[in-house]
């Protein structure tokens, strides 16, 4: 009893809130999802053209309200701890004045993966292999530091302008412990879920293995492994029916990198790749054998 009258009564640290208007030029819109709003903008303190993104109160509420009693991180938090190449780096978090997070984060100049894999162009076809060892490598570090994103798929990837891979959007991140595995959290993008998601079972990071091969397959074919539908049906496909061999719909893939993938997409996570590094090690194994181009270093 003590106890509890103590943490009533405890003095909670004042959160300091910022007027947005006032601390950043907004440039203009560059991307709205389902829960948040980005901008370009300039920090008005340093003169920096950041992206800003807003979260919707309202809806990040609803989510939370999933984890009622369990202590999950704020997107803000998750993206402050992450530092990797191949992952959009955060400056800074905050709360505006009508209570909204905000993330300001560096400005990545370039086109999302769903671009490219749409055209089909050059870059594509000369870098697909390279873009899926570092999307994989983006995943490795981030299942490194025990979270699962929950939402891997083209959209959330950015092309930089010298053709590197950029991971963004945490905001179905979950902590890769116990309490947030349990069956009933259905959260994601229909076309990139994995069959446990779907069927409520238990989940670990093997559903972000699962969306990464599902997203690997695209760019090899500009298609989904089933044929398109609404997310309704898309989904209930993963359940019922085994993907499209990559071969039909890409028939020049090389057979190793084709099967690397496909294995990606088993229905169980026990016959799927447990590691994302294992993918990522037989891409490697493949670009050597291939003698393809590397990577253009990073200016």
């Amino acid at each position: 009893m003590l106890e509890l009258l103590k943490k009533f009564f405890e003095k909670k640290p004042k959160i300091e809130k910022i007027d947005l208007t006032k601390r950043f030029d907004l440039i203009g819109r560059v991307g709205q999802g389902t829960m948040s709003k980005v901008w370009r903008a300039r920090d008005v303190m340093t003169g920096r053209v950041v992206a800003l993104k807003v979260l919707d109160k309202e809806k990040t509420e609803k989510l939370e309200r999933r984890f009622t009693g369990l202590k999950k991180p704020t997107e803000g938090e998750i993206a402050l701890g992450l530092d990797h190449r191949n992952i959009v780096h955060t400056i800074e978090t905050g709360w505006t004045l009508n209570r909204e997070q905000f993330l300001v984060m560096e400005f990545v100049e370039g086109s999302g993966l769903s671009y490219y894999i749409d055209t089909q162009d050059d870059v594509m076809q000369t870098q697909r292999l390279n873009f899926s060892i570092e999307l994989g490598d983006a995943l490795e570090y981030f299942h490194g530091k025990n979270w699962i994103h929950r939402d891997v798929c083209p959209r959330n990837v950015i092309i930089t302008p010298d053709h590197h891979v950029k991971l963004i959007d945490f905001g179905l991140v979950v902590p890769n412990q116990p309490e947030f595995k349990k069956p009933g959290n259905r959260t994601g993008t229909a076309n990139y879920m994995a069959p446990e998601l779907i069927k409520r079972k238990p989940t670990d990071e093997r559903i972000d293995i699962y969306s990464y091969a599902v997203s690997c397959y695209e760019m090899w074919t500009k298609r989904l492994p089933w044929p398109k539908k609404d997310s309704i049906d898309a989904a209930v496909q993963h359940i019922n029916s085994p993907p499209d061999p990559i071969s039909d719909h890409a028939p020049g893939i090389d057979p190793e990198i084709a099967e690397t993938i496909m294995k990606g997409l088993e229905r169980e996570p026990e016959d799927r790749w447990h590691h994302v590094r294992e993918m990522t090690n037989r891409f490697r194994a493949a670009a050597k054998r291939l003698d393809l181009a590397p990577v253009p270093p990073r200016s």
